[in-house]
Formats: C-alpha cells, sequence, structure tokens
C-alpha cells in the first residue's frame, strides 16, 4: 500500500517514507512502538524537546545526541536510524508533526482513527476502554485514545477526532454560564 502526502508537506513525506520503510521490512508495529515511545519521551523529557528543538546545534552533534537517546529508549534499527536521518538532515524540529502523521497513515492502514482526549485527571483503564467504546460506537471505526491532562478544564473532556472536537469540559460550560448571565 503506498501512502498518498499529497497535502500533508514536509512531516508527511518524511512520514510516508518511514511507513514505507517500516512496511517494507514487515515491521509496522516495531515502528510504531518507537514512534509512541518518542511521543512518551517528547511529552515527558524538557531536555529531549529541547534537543529536538534546538536549531543551533550542528548536525553531526545533533546526529551523535539523537543517536545516544535512540539507545537508552531502545528504539529499533529503523527508528534509531530515522532519527540520525532527521538530524542529519536538519529536521529534528519536525519530529512531532512526523509522529503524527505516521500515527494518522498506521491508522488509515489499520482502518482505525485516534482520538485526542484531554481530561482533567488521569483517566483509568477502564474509564479509557469505556471511551474507546463509545467513540467506537459515535464513529463506527475502532478508536484508540491519546490522553493528556490538563487541569485547568476543571472537569469533563475535550475530545478531538480529527477536525471535530467534543467540549464537554467544566471550564468551557462555566464560561458559557458567565457569558449568558452577562446577557441578562
Amino acid at each position: 500500500m503506498r501512502v498518498s502526502v499529497a497535502a500533508a508537506g514536509l512531516p508527511g513525506r518524511y512520514a510516508a517514507a518511514l511507513f514505507d520503510l517500516a512496511q517494507s521490512a514487515n515491521a509496522l508495529d516495531a515502528t510504531a512502538s518507537d514512534m509512541a515511545t518518542l511521543k512518551a519521551a517528547l511529552a515527558e523529557s524538557a531536555d529531549f524537546r529541547a534537543l529536538v528543538g534546538a536549531p543551533q546545534l550542528g548536525r553531526d552533534t545533533a546526529r551523535k545526541a539523537v543517536t545516544a537517546v535512540a539507545g537508552l529508549l531502545g528504539l529499533g534499527d529503523l527508528g534509531r536510524n530515522f532519527l540520525g536521518v532527521l538530524a542529519g538532515n536538519g529536521r529534528l524540529s519536525a519530529l512531532p508533526a512526523i509522529i503524527r502523521q505516521f500515527e494518522s497513515m498506521l491508522n488509515a492502514h489499520r482502518g482505525s482513527a485516534t482520538a485526542e482526549v484531554i481530561s482533567a485527571h488521569p483517566l483509568t483503564a477502564a474509564q479509557t476502554a469505556e471511551l474507546e467504546a463509545k467513540l467506537k460506537a459515535r464513529t463506527g471505526s475502532a478508536m484508540s485514545v491519546d490522553l493528556t491532562v490538563d487541569p485547568s478544564i476543571l472537569g469533563g473532556l475535550i475530545v478531538r477526532i480529527g477536525s471535530e472536537q467534543i467540549d464537554s469540559s467544566v471550564k468551557t460550560r462555566l464560561e458559557r454560564l458567565g457569558q449568558q448571565m452577562k446577557g441578562q
């Protein structure tokens, strides 16, 4: 399966190349795991985010640094080599967008989708499973949930599936109530 990247730009071209390599090497699952590991590292480590977003680093220095990080994260050969190529081409800053594009391509290949979910508190495994089931019933396709915790929403959830957003957060409800009260 050849992935279409006409409108995806630079991150899409890199993601498509990685997807094609992983597919031809029969390593889609391993590469997906590597991308999930990188995504988690970006979310959890300010140092890794700084490395990825540091334009002042020389390409050789960046390549050595990401090779070391890839080893610490336990990435496979394809993931490690891919990071090296990004560093060598001065494209590390595109890594978050490349990961998102890769996930979209993988979901399309598998016939599933990912919902971005923001909650005020971490969800339990049971709550996550129930949310995935409700989203599957709503959309008709398998759903995985990409959870983010943002205490500022106070309660409820914000769910994004593609361009659709469902905002049931307490913060938004309070803002709407405040606007309604001003109007009276």
